[in-house]
């Protein structure tokens, strides 16, 4: 296959950065269509339309979150099997994440009510606000299969080295998205069904575009070859990467959703400024993703080839482009960040408060370099018990330090909390990395 081209190309800084700055940019387009979708509902003169977009699209985006899994076993499996020169796993790789993204979205659309019930019973709204969101979700439910078969399509991809496929893939969905939008929620008055209905042909088309561009891969029997696809012992492997992957995702998002109910404790003005500072933690992770992907298809190429100096090589380059982008968003945030704040809130409470909690958002992206860049170089070395267990630690010390400091500090003992979980997940996974070098050391 074509795309298997990159094998035994040399780690150079302009590869690391033909990998990793279509994912920024593409990354980038992400909070645009949320605001977009926000916006367009906003015309309609009314409160209960925007709290049903935004707690039906929360609601949809956590749960898809957990299916993360599929991206990034996906890249560190597929990068593997390149850099070993394995063309026929390559390619039953890609059929095995589309059969287990159409899986999990086909065990959705089945679930849908028990999910949708619970979510709304964890997190309750007014009853307009319920009836117009439980419609959006009754729509958008049904796009599935293929939101979820588009990670494993984004992974395969990146493995590729192809991020400017992916970029291309992002860009339509979301911008179909936003001509869809605009033409059913203002031209034709759907309302928050107009909304839902855009981004399930936005992504049944961007499935449609990504098996388009996967369609060298097609053009082989080695995806259709059943008894390779089928293999135990590569399935086994497969559910073992994605499962661990899946453990360490929900320890992550334990730490995420109990920093908001924690939060939320001490008062409206204090939740508001969280929610405003989390935004910077959220344009740290996109920008740092390119180079955490870049390290996953470059780090597991060198781990199927066996070639520990390019491993080493691979981590090292990505790191330190992925120092850069801290230490640059670490500077920006100092500057800019009073800024931001104001720009994201018109409330002088909210300001001031946010601004007492600004300067754990200046040194949180050079805390968290190191948690980002590992874990795309353990992603791509699918050293996933790694990653698991040093997220397990991280976890249990985030409680301890939120036991030990949040009676006394309250919200500056959270952050100190949350803070400390990245540096806690950093240094773990940096103590294992020799171990995972001398994976790489020829049999």
């Amino acid at each position: 296959m074509a795309e298997l081209s990159a094998i035994g190309a040399s780690i150079t800084h302009r590869r690391v950065l033909k990998i990793a700055v279509p994912i920024v940019i593409a990354n980038a387009t992400v909070p645009i269509l949320g605001a977009v979708d926000t916006g367009v509902v906003g015309q309609l003169g009314a409160a209960a339309p925007i709290g049903a977009v935004g707690i039906g699209a929360i609601i949809l985006s956590s749960i898809y979150w957990i299916f993360g899994f599929l991206r990034m076993g996906t890249v560190g499996l597929t990068s593997q099997a390149i850099g070993a020169g394995d063309h026929r796993e390559a390619a039953a790789l890609l059929t095995r994440a589309l059969m287990l993204g159409a899986g999990g979205g086909a065990a959705l659309i089945l679930l849908q009510v028990p999910i949708f019930y619970g979510a709304f019973f964890i997190a309750p709204a007014s009853a307009e606000v319920e009836t117009l969101a439980k419609g959006y979700l009754s729509i958008r439910v049904w796009s599935a299969p293929a939101a979820i078969a588009i990670f494993g399509i984004t992974g395969w991809l990146i493995a590729q080295e192809r991020t400017r496929a992916v970029l291309a893939m992002q860009l339509w969905m979301n911008g179909l998205n936003v001509l869809l939008d605009l033409w059913f929620v203002l031209g034709l008055d759907w309302g928050v069904n107009g909304v839902a209905l855009a981004t399930f042909l936005a992504e049944w088309s961007g499935l449609a575009l990504g098996l388009w561009l996967c369609r060298g891969a097609f053009r082989e029997p080695a995806w259709r070859d059943w008894a390779q696809v089928f293999d135990s012992s590569r399935l086994r492997h497969m559910l073992s990467v994605n499962g661990d992957i899946l453990i360490r995702s929900m320890l992550l998002e334990a730490i995420m959703v109990s920093f908001l109910f924690i939060g939320s404790g001490f008062g409206d003005v204090t939740l508001a400024a969280n929610q405003v500072l989390l935004q910077f933690l959220m344009i740290t992770a996109y920008a740092m993703d390119g180079f955490a992907f870049a390290a996953e298809a470059l780090v597991g190429k060198a781990m199927g080839a066996r070639r520990r100096s390019e491993l080493r090589r691979s981590a090292v380059l990505t790191s330190i482009w992925g120092a850069i982008v801290a230490v640059t968003l670490s500077l920006a945030f100092a500057l800019l960040g009073g800024a931001v704040i104001d720009l994201m809130s018109k409330s002088a409470e909210v300001q001031a408060e946010a601004r007492v909690f600004l300067v754990y958002m200046i040194f949180a992206p050079v805390l968290g370099w190191a948690a980002w860049m590992l874990d795309g170089i353990f992603i791509g070395a699918t050293a996933t018990r790694d990653m698991r267990n040093m997220m397990l630690a991280s976890s249990l010390v985030y409680v301890a330090v939120v036991v030990l400091l949040v009676p006394g500090l309250e919200n500056h003992g959270l952050w100190l909390a949350y803070l400390v979980s990245f540096v806690v997940r950093g240094v773990t996974l940096a103590l294992r990395y020799p171990a995972l070098e001398s994976r790489a050391a020829p049999a």
